[in-house]
């Protein structure tokens, strides 16, 4: 069943809060905000060029991003625009004493899987391995975990141990250990395994996401998380848990009601450029997505912006043009929300940041709003409201 948000003008009303200088709000008497950095990686296609398998990859793996959410879909032509993109992934532990894994804070799915030394997969070979032997409160099960993403899927079997994210210790956390990874994608990525930040309603095998865990123990002073993500290279990306970093919302907080709990799910009014509406005409769907690199959207869609901006098919545009790009306008909530050309045209490719999907006509139109549109914004993922925040960033 499909639960509907109701919308609230304004803010989310949060629990009364003393401030306390530099980045946290804390709600008193209970346990700060912690905050774990973000390290952007190189971009796929730097990792598959130096190893020099790029145009075997290219050619042997289709990549359709709508896989992650429907997982019947057909596969797409691959869209070389994907390989140009770094990713985010911070530090988690797992187990006593403490095992280090690398993880994408991913707000499109709900599991925390890592590599365990069951599996034998090459991807797994190269990658941190979990070793419940060598943990003191690992508890087994017998039961089997399967995820399936846009670029690769998982199998395993399902844990409980310590995690640690940030400092914050969630004890007889859930967790999946990986026993094969099929394809290669997670081979060449610079991250061990994915810590989901969506919903418990999609996670997998029932299992319990870890943000859901922090909240029901209490140790988050709030009961949202926010993400900044840094542009071009520079420092200082960040999850936060528990706080609102107020250093990034000197622009005002825009406040978007969720239409259903499971992913970070909006509806989106409609898409523009120039002025006039070039897609999501009637309204749609978005997914605020971190563990998607680009924006995603229905090939139709796709098409259509491709025309609007003179693009082949493959989202080449003369890189003459690009300084003469207009912004792309989601409006989102009666308020649209510009990315500029710097943000969709992908550096010193010309290339633009866009991806088509296959998605189940009965599904209607869906975007994801990828990491391209969430570096333009300070974003804050509210749980106590079913709220998605937007702060524009200078």
């Amino acid at each position: 069943m499909e639960h509907r948000a109701s919308a609230v003008q304004g803010y989310p009303q949060l629990p009364p809060q003393r401030r306390v200088p530099g980045w946290l709000w804390v709600t008193g008497g209970l346990p700060s905000a912690r905050r774990v950095p973000l390290r952007r990686g190189k971009s796929l296609r730097q990792s598959l060029q130096e190893h020099g398998l790029l145009q075997h990859y290219l050619k042997q793996h289709p990549y359709n991003p709508a896989t992650k959410y429907f997982a019947t879909s057909a596969s797409a032509e691959p869209l070389q625009n994907y390989m140009d993109v770094s990713m985010y992934f911070g530090t988690i532990s797992i187990g006593s004493p403490a095992q280090e894994f690398t993880v994408i804070f991913d707000t499109g799915s709900s599991n925390l899987w890592v590599p365990s030394v069951y599996c034998s997969s090459p991807a797994c070979t190269n990658h941190n391995r979990f070793n419940p032997a060598d943990s003191s409160t690992f508890i087994g099960t017998n039961d089997s975990v399967e995820i399936a993403y846009g670029t690769g899927s998982m199998t395993g079997i399902l844990g409980y141990d310590t995690v640690t994210v940030a400092d914050i210790e969630v004890l007889n956390q859930i967790f999946g250990l990986a026993e094969t990874e099929p394809g290669d994608f997670f081979y060449y990525v610079p991250f061990d395994g994915i810590l989901g930040l969506a919903f418990p309603s999609i996670a997998s095998s029932g299992a319990t996401p870890v943000f859901d865990n922090m909240m029901k123990e209490g140790l988050v002073a709030q009961d949202l998380f926010s993400v900044y993500l840094s542009k071009n290279g520079q420092s200082g990306s960040f999850v936060l848990f528990g706080a609102i970093n107020s250093s990034y919302t000197t622009n005002g907080i825009s406040w978007i009601p969720l239409s259903a709990e499971t992913y970070w799910q909006i509806t989106m009014d409609s898409v523009s450029i120039g002025g006039q509406v070039v897609a999501c005409s009637a309204g749609c769907q978005a997914i605020v997505d971190t563990g998607t690199s680009l924006l995603a959207m229905p090939n139709s869609a796709l098409n259509n912006l491709l025309s609007a901006f003179g693009a082949s098919s493959n989202g080449q545009i003369s890189c003459e043009a690009v300084s003469s790009l207009p912004d792309v306008v989601f409006y989102l909530n009666g308020q649209g929300f510009p990315v500029p050309p710097s943000a969709y045209v992908l550096n010193g490719y010309c290339s633009l940041a866009f991806q088509g999907m296959n998605i189940p006509t009965e599904s209607g139109e869906l975007w994801i709003l990828g990491d391209v549109f969430i570096r333009e914004y300070y974003v804050i993922f509210s749980r106590a409201n079913n709220m998605v925040g937007l702060s524009p960033l200078p």
